[in-house]
């Protein structure tokens, strides 16, 4: 991803961090959940034979098809996972999985799927890798720190990377595949509280999450075309 968050539109003085919500592992749950639900029905509706061409097609405006970014999608929440998994957990380097690409231009990941398991087969990839952040965020000791290119996190902010990712690429996916996705705005304004401090206040959740992500407009605001979350640990 191409991140790099502006201050543009903060109001001062004021933050969405101040009375926050803590993102929770059951939150890392509810957003896989949805996600893989709307994935298959998509894939469902579509049929065996038409379904294989939708997915070689691109994710929304990504470079990617919707196959390679759900592989990105189960490769994140697997790295964010790992990342808390060494004792003492890495302070200033990842944990070092080979990540590579398959093809010029494809994310590079260390998680890849079986291409003759089918979209079945991936989505269970992707609700396994799931499975497995959720189980980190709920079982790291709260005073565990380890290393983001974002900031030095805790098992609540891995959560909320795992939430973010999985919420703006199902809409990336959504654009690709041609279903309707609009997760819960309680959901997005708790990881927008966590990742997103400065993000403009007085606006939905999902519409401002979507902005921050430089993937919508947000009226009064000037689009986002560069960004970056701040994965330090909140109070």
């Amino acid at each position: 991803m191409q991140n790099s968050f502006p201050p543009a539109g903060t109001v001062p003085g004021m933050s969405r961090s101040t009375h926050r919500e803590p993102v929770t592992a059951d939150d890392v749950d509810l957003a896989v959940r949805l996600a893989v639900t709307a994935l298959r029905d998509a894939s469902a509706d579509s049929g065996p034979d038409a379904d294989a061409g939708r997915w070689d097609g691109n994710a929304g405006t990504l470079e990617w098809t919707c196959w390679e970014t759900v592989e990105h999608l189960s490769d994140d929440l697997f790295a964010y996972a790992a990342q808390l998994g060494p004792s003492p957990a890495p302070p200033d380097r990842e944990v070092p999985f080979l990540w590579e690409s398959r093809r010029p231009g494809g994310p590079a990941n260390a998680i890849h799927a079986d291409p003759k398991a089918g979209v079945a087969g991936l989505l269970q990839v992707l609700e396994s890798c799931g499975a497995l952040l959720t189980a980190m965020v709920r079982t790291t000791p709260a005073d565990v720190r380890s290393h983001h290119a974002f900031g030095l996190s805790d098992a609540e902010g891995f959560g909320a990377m795992g939430v973010v990712e999985t919420l703006v690429h199902t809409h990336d996916l959504a654009g690709g595949l041609g279903f309707a996705w609009e997760p819960p705005a309680d959901l997005c304004a708790r990881v927008l509280g966590r990742l997103f401090p400065n993000a403009p206040e007085g606006t939905e959740p999902w519409p401002t999450l979507l902005w921050a992500t430089g993937r919508g407009d947000l009226p009064g605001h000037d689009r986002v075309t560069t960004w970056r979350w701040d994965g330090t640990v909140r109070d």
